[in-house]
């Protein structure tokens, strides 16, 4: 051990020391001259490629452009999905019914009207039509029934607006 140590403090371990740390700096310098080179000719090949433009700057560009579409498109599906959610609440089943509703006029004037959304709620209007008069009579309805008294022709119409499931309604299948 007292031997490695003497040779530590000797200057031949100095010297071999000074040759070394300059082979290694000649290496790093070396190295350091190749990776701008390599750096040098790495950009020209993409001025080339890109037709005299900087291919990675075009390359950002579009990788920017595409983050952007993204934000997007996320924005988009909210706002659908926030449509869609709201659609349940809107009139999306129709159900009508033309009828005569009294013998002495000639066709079928009077008609019975349903409009209701997804869970069967909404309103059930009766036009009834007469020679002397119109009258329109509007009734709300609640899970497919009303809490008035309705009409055999009003019945229907709501069946009809049930039966109808949303045929007026456009959904597509989520992708998520």
């Amino acid at each position: 051990m007292e031997t490695i140590l003497e040779f530590l403090k000797t200057d031949t371990f100095l010297i071999i020391n000074a040759i070394v740390l300059c082979v290694l700096f000649i290496g790093f310098f070396i190295m350091l001259v190749r990776l701008h080179s390599i750096n040098k000719s790495y950009k020209t090949f993409l001025k080339k490629l890109g037709n005299g433009e900087n291919i990675e700057e075009d390359l950002e560009n579009y990788m920017y452009r595409v983050e952007r579409v993204e934000k997007q498109n996320a924005e988009i599906r909210n706002l659908i999905d926030a449509i869609d959610t709201n659609m349940d609440s809107c009139i999306q089943k129709i159900g009508i019914v033309r009828y005569n509703a009294f013998k002495d006029t000639g066709s079928d004037l009077s008609f019975a009207l349903a409009m209701l959304d997804e869970k069967n709620n909404g309103v059930v209007l009766n036009g009834i039509y007469s020679r002397e008069m119109s009258n329109i009579y509007a009734k709300p309805v609640e899970n497919g029934k009303s809490k008035y008294t309705i009409s055999e022709e009003e019945q229907e119409a709501i069946q009809k607006a049930i039966e109808n499931k949303g045929i007026y309604k456009v959904r597509e299948q989520k992708e998520r």
